[in-house]
């Protein structure tokens, strides 16, 4: 009796000696490095950011074929900045009012109409207008930008507008520069929105090109009235120029 109740005992000992010995012999998996984890959620960040970035290009691509943009001399590449710097601002709540966009064309000639301001919701160009840039930024072409305080320049990137008032040029639009390193010194610049009588088709027929300013970027007098009230209080202001060192370093456009 005992024999035969010892035997199953000893077998089932011996069974899991075995079974133990096996499993310490099998390769156990490699562990996951925390710079395999930080590279494989750098690699997705990047490759989402690349989505946004197309899909925000094809919107814009879209919008400014359906508006028609193009045949009036808003530039591609403008529009196609302005569109990714207003989106970003819209997806991270800093706009109070997203229903218009406008863009400082300083691509072009100030001799151009080159201020567009954008019914964005309904597609539909509202205003299209002179504006002016910095006298040390150029005569008829805008090409030196400063963020510098008394640089009497302009400065590129994108602002939101803020509250109105009226000072010695009448009617004017306050404006926070949002672009750090490039803008951010805009209100204590004093730089703002505002009506100027030598930015007008009088000035340019007379002297050939159009007036300047300190910095701000003024239009016409008559255009105040009109344009300040649609796109005062918590809209998108974008100053363009195909500048390449602000194109790869603006933190809005690059967030």
């Amino acid at each position: 009796m005992k024999q035969s109740t010892l035997k199953p005992n000893f077998l089932l000992v011996t069974a899991l000696c075995i079974l133990t010995i096996n499993m310490y012999a099998a390769p156990m998996p490699a562990p996951i490095s925390a710079t395999h984890t930080v590279a494989v959620t750098h690699a997705s960040k990047a490759a989402a950011l690349r989505a946004e970035k197309r899909m925000i290009l094809a919107m814009a691509s879209s919008i400014y074929q359906d508006m028609s943009l193009e045949d009036s001399g808003l530039n591609r590449k403008a529009f196609e900045a302005a569109w990714t710097g207003y989106y970003k601002l819209k997806k991270k709540g800093l706009l109070r009012r997203t229903n218009v966009l406008t863009i400082a064309d300083f691509s072009q000639s100030s001799s151009n109409q080159r201020l567009y301001v954008i019914d964005v919701r309904n597609r539909r160009l509202l205003y299209r207008t002179f504006v002016a840039h910095g006298i040390n930024s150029g005569q008829e072409y805008a090409s030196a930008f400063s963020n510098r305080m008394e640089s009497c320049k302009s400065s590129l990137g994108f602002y939101i507008t803020s509250g109105t008032y009226y000072g010695f040029n009448g009617l004017s639009l306050r404006i926070q520069g949002v672009d750090k390193g490039f803008n951010d010194n805009a209100a204590r610049r004093a730089i703002v929105i505002h009506g100027a009588s030598y930015v007008s088709t009088r000035i340019l027929r007379k002297y050939g090109v159009m007036g300047t300013t300190y910095g701000c970027p003024a239009i016409p007098d008559e255009m105040t009235t009109q344009i300040i009230p649609v796109v005062k209080n918590g809209t998108c202001f974008f100053i363009y120029y195909p500048s390449k060192k602000y194109l790869a370093q603006s933190p809005v456009l690059n967030s």
